[in-house]
């Protein structure tokens, strides 16, 4: 049983992986960018000419917040966030994204894809 849960998770995970990678690859080829690795080694979804961006599913957009404004200190880039919105529920995380944007004055930009 173990063992069945163990693949489940791991299936579920990668799924969610390959789907955000589907989103980012659309989007970013629309924008002329491209992801980029860091000398550290952590990867920037992508890098445009303008902007670091960090793509997240909705209800992910707390990690989004920092990954974003980390890539933009380390490539001089504005920070970005571009946001899955897939279903009407995640328009409440699209909401406490951009309060918490304002609240604390902070220098990042949301797309949304769906």
């Amino acid at each position: 049983m173990k063992t069945l849960i163990t693949i489940a998770l791991l299936l579920i995970t990668t799924t969610s992986h390959a789907l955000e990678r589907d989103y980012q690859m659309k989007w970013c080829n629309a924008n002329k960018g491209q992801p980029h690795r860091l000398p550290n080694g952590t990867q920037v979804d992508c890098l445009t000419a303008t902007h670091a961006i960090e793509v997240e599913f909705a209800n992910k957009f707390y990690e989004g917040i920092g990954q974003s404004l980390f890539y933009s200190m380390h490539t001089g880039k504005r920070a970005g966030i571009l946001l899955i919105v897939n279903l009407p529920r995640d328009q409440r995380y699209l909401t406490r994204l951009n309060e918490t944007i304002k609240h604390h004055g902070l220098p990042i930009d949301v797309f949304i894809i769906n």
